[in-house]
């Protein structure tokens, strides 16, 4: 179904998104986790899992990381060998630029027959020394293009500054990514603005319009919020107010993402834009993983609702 609404330009796209255990982590506790991941997502009406790869950005900024880093198991051996259960397609996260030609290569192949799908995303530093370029990277998942398809990253904030993610995304939908998914959405008017122009550069260059997909995730604490600003997040003044003041500063931030995803959905409808929505769940706290959850939920519906998306009948759904 992933598959087939990406290549139609369906709209209403839900996917999740995690993070694997940590390296080091023994593997009864892998499985442990594994086992109440999948209890979790079994039931939930989505269209993919993009499991996501953790790399340290230390390097991009001076200011000192909120939360310190660890290394994370590689995504593709978490989803291959402890989320076989879940059933719904894979989305995995790889930067190409760490990988040689062969590797990536190698790799494409392995995703190809497990029926995943990648998202090659850049290296974690300006100056990381890059094994495999970009285009060189799509130019080795081409020969899946009519079986497979391939997503990357888009970045409300890098447009705000340069004003040309709708360049960068129609570069890339060139070598053949029919699909974006974007960072953390915080700011509305930055969403709005890249896909105001996305639309304005595709009706004149007569031109499809790629599926766009909004990052939601919840903040549940001040220390979180400050982690979300380091990763070059932006959270408007006034929000970040009213979260840093609020008696439930996560109740507040998943009304404010629900809010955020319910004027999107209106402003992409309106203009025939493809799109949806990733909520993101990498936190550890069982408050922000349940307030995850609900938002899946909550989005499902809105969506039906608005005549948007149509459940998915899960097997829990069909024994019911």
């Amino acid at each position: 179904m992933f598959l087939h609404k990406i290549k139609s330009g369906e709209s209403g796209i839900l996917t999740y998104g995690i993070t694997p255990p940590k390296e080091g982590t023994d593997l009864e506790k892998i499985t442990q986790i594994a086992e109440k991941t999948v209890a979790r997502l079994l039931p939930l009406d989505i269209d993919a899992l993009i499991v996501y790869d953790v790399q340290d950005e230390s390097a991009r900024t001076s200011e000192e990381r909120p939360f310190p880093f660890l290394n994370a198991l590689d995504p593709f051996y978490f989803a291959s060998e402890f989320l076989q259960q879940i059933q719904t397609p894979k989305i995995i996260y790889r930067p190409a630029g760490k990988f040689s030609e062969g590797e990536l290569s190698e790799w494409l192949d392995k995703l190809h027959q497990h029926q995943f799908y990648p998202v090659f995303v850049g290296v974690p530093a300006p100056d990381y020394p890059v094994k495999t370029t970009l285009p060189q990277a799509y130019k080795l998942w081409n020969r899946y293009s009519q079986t497979s398809a391939i997503g990357a990253v888009t970045i409300p904030e890098r447009h705000e500054k340069l004003k040309d993610e709708d360049i960068r995304i129609l570069d890339k939908a060139n070598h053949g990514v029919s699909y974006f998914i974007s960072q953390c959405i915080f700011n509305l008017d930055y969403a709005k603005n890249v896909v105001n122009d996305l639309h304005a550069t595709c009706v004149k260059e007569k031109r499809k319009i790629p599926t766009i997909i909004f990052t939601l995730t919840a903040c549940g604490s001040a220390k979180t919020l400050h982690f979300l600003e380091w990763l070059g997040i932006h959270v408007p003044e006034e929000l970040k107010i009213e979260l840093r003041q609020s008696e439930n500063i996560l109740e507040k931030s998943v009304n404010s993402c629900l809010e955020i995803a319910e004027k999107l959905a209106i402003f992409c409808a309106e203009r025939s834009i493809p799109f949806g929505f990733n909520i993101e769940s990498v936190a550890i706290r069982k408050e922000e993983i349940e307030a995850s959850i609900y938002m899946v939920n909550r989005i499902a519906g809105m969506l039906s609702e608005m005549g948007i998306r149509k459940e998915i009948l899960t097997p829990e759904s069909a024994i019911q």
